[in-house]
């Protein structure tokens, strides 16, 4: 990005009765990376409304313009940024999040997050704005984010949203193509496969570290196997020769004519198995991480000595995905409850963090262990009242309120209770 402003909407910004202007005040700062037109111009901006409510984006393209409004007069300027009624205007609130970043090929993002949603906190955090107490726009120009856009947790945010971030390991591309017959291997075998390129990591010394540095390592590889599979299944296209369509004349139907006037023959397209195969791609995205996280955790508890089930049966068919020591003292009703231990994993929470609650009634005290940054106070509160522990790595809690922080467990201190439980 080449700058970024925020602020929190007001009253009139938000709600299109009160004004019919639909314009932001592009401050000095912002002019900055915005640029000062001599006369209004038109930028092509993308515009997104983020909520807790819906895991995707309402996404519209549409332009935001610049101006001076007091062009031609002896006045100091005053630039004014004009928005059209969107899709994503008429969703906005007043509080709500309001984030203008310039990016690098020239256009611009609008982002626009629900007041007090975890998505809204993550964006905050993501282009480093603490405090947006103020009425006016925060600004940052020139963002020193490069490093931090390839982070595991800043790509995630990104991707979440639908911005695609490029992570690249091409070191290992050939010799991924040769182990894996080029193919996506099991997940399992992909998550032993990117711990094998990391040496000199301890899980005993620094289990936050090594599970984040393990997770960050899987993500570039798999991008990079994955980027190069679907360009080269794209390559070959999407042609049925048998759904060619056939005109009255003889002649397949086709929208280009040649000069002489026949249509050309053109073989018909694979409609469905293109949607197969992007369908497939998402699937894979969606799941793989979640069950690489489980594949590193489950490494990580048995070179910490901790004994385990995975995925055990509990009661009505529920499967936790960890206990702690097993499913048979779970089972057994006269080992102590206070000795059991239940972790759920996943790599986002949102509202599914609840399903963790009915996954094992002997074990009052729940733990979930998350990726997820900067969930919102209302929910880590709701968390606790529930009586489930939420547990980040070290390194993203950060990201989190100075409150909320003294309250959150890390990897490390979950082992040493699991430890401490299963040897007392």
């Amino acid at each position: 990005m080449r700058g970024v402003a925020a602020k929190r909407l007001s009253a009139v910004e938000a709600d299109e009765t009160r004004s019919n202007q639909h314009e932001y005040n592009a401050t000095k700062p912002m002019l900055a990376f915005l640029g000062r037109p001599e006369e209004k111009t038109r930028i092509s901006a993308r515009f997104l409304y983020l909520t807790d409510d819906d895991p995707e984006p309402i996404v519209e393209d549409a332009f935001l313009t610049l101006g001076n409004r007091r062009h031609g007069k002896p006045r100091a300027p005053e630039f004014r940024l004009y928005f059209p009624t969107t899709t994503v205007s008429l969703n906005a609130s007043e509080g709500d999040l309001l984030v203008i970043a310039k990016k690098r090929d020239g256009g611009l993002l609008v982002i626009i997050a629900e007041n007090g949603s975890s998505i809204g906190r993550q964006i905050e955090w993501l282009f480093g704005f603490a405090d947006l107490a103020h009425p006016g726009f925060s600004v940052k120009s020139e963002l020193e984010t490069e490093q931090d856009r390839i982070e595991f947790a800043s790509r995630f945010i990104l991707e979440n949203i639908g911005i695609a971030v490029e992570a690249s390991e091409d070191t290992y591309l050939d010799e991924m193509l040769s182990r894996f017959n080029s193919r996506f291997p099991t997940t399992r075998e992909f998550s032993a496969y990117a711990r094998s390129t990391l040496k000199d990591l301890s899980p005993k010394d620094q289990p936050d570290l090594v599970l984040m540095t393990w997770m960050e390592r899987e993500e570039i590889l798999f991008r990079t196997l994955e980027r190069y599979l679907i360009a080269d299944r794209l390559s070959v296209g999407f042609i049925d020769p048998s759904k060619t369509v056939i005109s009255p004349a003889g002649f397949p139907f086709h929208s280009d004519k040649e000069p002489d006037g026949i249509r050309k023959k053109v073989n018909g397209i694979d409609v469905d198995s293109f949607i197969s195969f992007s369908l497939s791609v998402q699937n894979r995205r969606k799941s793989r991480v979640g069950l690489a996280l489980e594949n590193h955790l489950e490494l990580l508890f048995s070179e910490n000595g901790l004994r385990y089930t995975r995925t055990a049966v509990t009661e009505n068919k529920a499967k936790p995905d960890f206990l702690f020591p097993g499913v048979a003292e779970y089972h057994n009703p006269s080992f102590d409850s206070l000795k059991l231990t239940m972790l759920g994993v996943k790599s986002t929470c949102k509202d599914r963090w609840r399903q963790v609650l009915a996954e094992a009634d002997r074990i009052d005290d729940k733990h979930l262990l998350t990726l997820e940054t900067a969930i919102s106070t209302n929910q880590t509160d709701e968390m606790a009242a529930k009586r489930l522990q939420l547990i980040l790595p070290r390194s993203l809690h950060q990201t989190y309120t100075q409150p909320q922080q003294a309250w959150l467990m890390d990897v490390e201190a979950f082992i040493s209770l699991a430890r401490q439980r299963q040897n007392s």
